[in-house]
């Protein structure tokens, strides 16, 4: 079974899952978008004394 009807269109249970996901994507992008830290406002790591080979 391909999901489909005869005349080869998606059925409407089709089209409400595929509209509800396309909105899922579109508000995960979102939140992603609003959380995320630019690469300049980021600080470089600095390794611990005990591996920077003092003696």
């Amino acid at each position: 079974m391909s999901g489909k009807d005869d005349t080869g269109t998606p059925n409407a249970g089709e089209q409400a899952e595929a509209s509800e996901r396309e909105a899922a994507k579109r508000r995960l992008l979102a939140q992603a978008e609003a959380e995320r830290i630019p690469a300049e406002e980021t600080t470089r790591a600095v390794p611990d004394r005990r591996w920077r080979g003092e003696s």
